[in-house]
């Protein structure tokens, strides 16, 4: 059996971290909430991490390809963040201040609208909000209808923008909505069948028809809210043509737009924010994740002629934490400063292009996507017929059983994995930026022997999971 690199602990012998280990897992089973997520596909103990490694108290080190559902653009620990949260500890500076300015919330406004597209960042201004991404978008729906005087909202099939009400809502899991739902373009699994240029020119013809036709049943909405690439929804990036057509769209009838670059920013898709592969200009940017480098920390961050809001009018007691401004300054700096961004694309090219080799190896691998370090690959049933399609692609129903087996056989491996998109057939890679080319080879092998563990195996066998 493979598992992750085991490392002793000092003073500790193997068989008493693992118990150390199962007991804390034991306890953390019996004392939280069943709607915990990642805990139970990832039975790990993290007790030590820095960069791209994780070390569990049993011992094992594993590759981390989560990193914090790509909040750590630096990986763990990384000595710049550690630095910068030291020095706020060291000077005596006020932990928490509601929305008072301080030198450290001056560093950390600063340093983000440097870092912004300049055509927006010369009229934004910054709502800090309560520290999850999913409160950034609840301020964003409350900014738009404030603004607009409408109450509606568009947002894309596949969507994810958080779990409270208003963001739920906006999300493609939600069973009662208020929104309107539209198609979000992809090439594999198409909502018209064809995909390509042509999928997308029709996602955004009916996008116009449902705006424009008086009888479609959708009012002018307060705003329309799309990711520049669907995280959850399965890894899948949208065109950089129909993301113009849709800002065309929303700009001709006075819509504002909202991009969600919450798992999207700051570098993670190969340029700082995602919308700049488009080059268009949103009206709103959610931005959380990795701007805190590591610690909570959730703005809006929109136009200048939006802000309408009465003083109170979004508040929140956390949302002056220092010290995730302080951690957040240095790895927006970090970033911008030695051009991770740019290396982000340059080593998920590579690393798509490895994938793809494997999909010509392995059939159960249906489709392998992404842009930068922003990963998917989509696992199928490779006995299943595909689902017909006259003209366009024609893709295998997915199979999420055989992900959560990828997955499992990952972290034998000591690499770990998100799973993802429909059904959750997409194993999910997330490395933080800093990862190296040694490091990058070595989690495209563990995955390599992962998928071809489970597909050389008895296909029953996952299917029983």
């Amino acid at each position: 059996m493979s598992e992750g690199a085991r490392e002793a602990v000092p003073g500790v012998s193997e068989g008493a971290a693992r118990a150390a280990h199962e007991g804390i897992l034991r306890r953390q089973s019996a004392r939280e909430s069943a709607a915990r997520t990642y805990a139970r596909a990832l039975p790990i103990v993290p007790v030590r991490a820095r960069g791209l490694t994780i070390e569990g108290a049993d011992g094992r080190r594993y590759l981390d390809c989560l990193s914090g559902a790509g909040t750590l653009a630096l990986g763990h620990n990384h000595p710049v963040v550690l630095e910068a949260i030291r020095k706020v500890l060291d000077s005596g500076a006020p932990l928490h201040v509601l929305d008072l300015a301080t030198p450290v919330k001056d560093a950390f406004t600063t340093e983000l609208f440097r870092t912004l597209p300049p055509e927006f960042a010369d009229r934004a201004r910054v709502q800090f909000c309560g520290p999850a991404g999913t409160d950034a978008v609840e301020a964003a729906f409350k900014l738009v209808r404030a603004a607009t005087g409408r109450t509606g909202m568009l947002a894309f099939t596949g969507a994810y923008h958080g779990m409270t009400a208003g963001a739920l809502e906006a999300s493609g899991g939600a069973s009662e909505v208020r929104v309107a739902r539209l198609p979000y373009p992809q090439d594999y699994r198409c909502p018209f069948g064809i995909g390509g240029a042509r999928g997308a020119e029709l996602a955004a013809r009916w996008t116009e028809s449902v705006l424009d036709d008086t009888k479609s049943g959708v009012p002018r909405p307060a705003g329309m809210i799309l990711e520049p690439v669907q995280g959850e929804g399965g890894v899948i990036p949208a065109p950089d043509d129909w993301m113009r057509r849709m800002r065309e769209i929303t700009a001709a009838r006075s819509i504002p737009l909202i991009a969600d670059e919450v798992q999207t920013g700051v570098g993670r898709t190969g340029t700082f924010w995602a919308v700049e592969h488009s080059g268009i200009t949103p009206d709103v940017m959610v931005l959380s994740k990795a701007i805190g480098g590591s610690l909570p920390l959730a703005v809006v961050v929109y136009r200048d002629d939006l802000d309408v809001w009465q003083p109170g009018a979004h508040a929140g007691t956390f949302r002056g934490n220092q010290l995730a401004m302080a951690a957040g300054t240095a790895t927006l700096a970090y970033v911008r400063e030695n051009g991770l961004a740019e290396r982000a694309g340059t080593v998920g090219a590579r690393m798509l292009t490895q994938l793809h080799k494997l999909a010509e190896e392995f059939p159960c691998i249906g489709d392998v996507r992404g842009r930068g370090l922003m990963i998917g690959v989509e696992l199928v049933d490779p006995e299943a017929a595909p689902n017909p399609a006259a003209d366009g692609p024609r893709p295998a129903a997915p199979a999420p059983e055989l992900a959560s087996a990828v997955q499992r056989e990952c972290l034998r491996r000591g690499l770990i994995v998100e799973l993802g998109g429909r059904r959750s057939s997409v194993v999910r890679l997330l490395p933080p930026l800093t990862i190296s080319d040694e490091q990058t080879t070595a989690v495209l092998d563990r995955l390599a022997d992962a998928v071809g563990a489970v597909a050389r195996g008895d296909l029953g066998r996952w299917r029983a999971h």
